[in-house]
């Protein structure tokens, strides 16, 4: 099916494409912890859930955390159409908040400073309340500054390259969120990741999460066995109306 085309010629523009200007791969920071990575994008309702209702579970847990790399890579379904634009999946204002995220990460590289930001953005994506994201600094007392320097104009070479990252997943992503654990897609078992990182992890110190016969694993009703997902093709105006 075909996509609908939203150029985003600005600031928001120039921090995205700068993106693509490196292949460098994201790698593991610590070998002996499992790499759990998170590819989505900031409109999609099923990426917020996945932040808010289940990778909030891991970064509650510390032992589970202990063991575990988690990266956020906020590009998803979003595509380059040269001319310095590209186009988000639900449009102009999923790239502000896309690139909003980026520039997040950017300067609070710790998992425990920008994870907050971000689960406060997306929460108020999954109550659709986006439009009140800059509250989340207040909230979070959070001062704006570093933000909104990378936003307008530091968006140079010290960025993640999401774009290029997700355009290089081998295989590629058909749909956000997209979980890798280890290197390895979960496919539709997304939201069952942290099942399989305790499988996964072959070290000493087993989190009690992963003591659990059945750890965190989702019981879904069988009428809704496959989670829903943003597929990179879908009609953007069916997406809207879930927003």
């Amino acid at each position: 099916m075909a996509s609908v085309n939203y150029p985003c010629k600005s600031l928001v523009v120039l921090v995205f494409v700068s993106l693509l200007e490196s292949s460098t791969t994201i790698l593991p920071s610590n070998s002996d912890k499992l790499f759990l990575a998170l590819y989505y994008e900031s409109l999609c309702p099923y990426s917020a859930n996945s932040i808010v209702s289940y990778l909030n579970k891991l970064v509650e847990d510390d032992e589970l955390l202990s063991i575990v790399d988690l990266y956020l890579s906020p590009w998803g379904n979003a595509k380059i159409r040269g001319n310095d634009t590209f186009v988000c999946q639900h449009g102009p204002y999923e790239c502000l908040l896309s690139t909003v995220e980026a520039c997040a990460i950017h300067p609070w590289p710790k998992l425990e400073d920008h994870f907050p930001f971000v689960y406060c953005v997306e929460r108020l994506v999954y109550e659709r309340k986006y439009p009140e994201w800059e509250s989340c600094f207040e909230d979070l007392g959070l001062d704006p500054k570093a933000v909104s320097e990378c936003y307008t104009g530091g968006y140079g070479d010290e960025l993640e390259k999401y774009a290029t990252e997700t355009n290089a997943l081998q295989p590629p992503h058909k749909y956000v969120p997209w979980v890798v654990v280890d290197g390895q897609p979960l496919y539709e078992d997304y939201e069952d990741f942290i099942t399989y990182i305790c499988k996964a992890y072959k070290g000493t110190a087993t989190p009690k999460a992963c003591s659990k016969p059945s750890g965190y694993s989702i019981q879904r009703p069988k009428a809704k066995s496959i989670p829903p997902v943003c597929y990179r093709d879908t009609i953007i105006s069916t997406l809207l109306e879930q927003i």
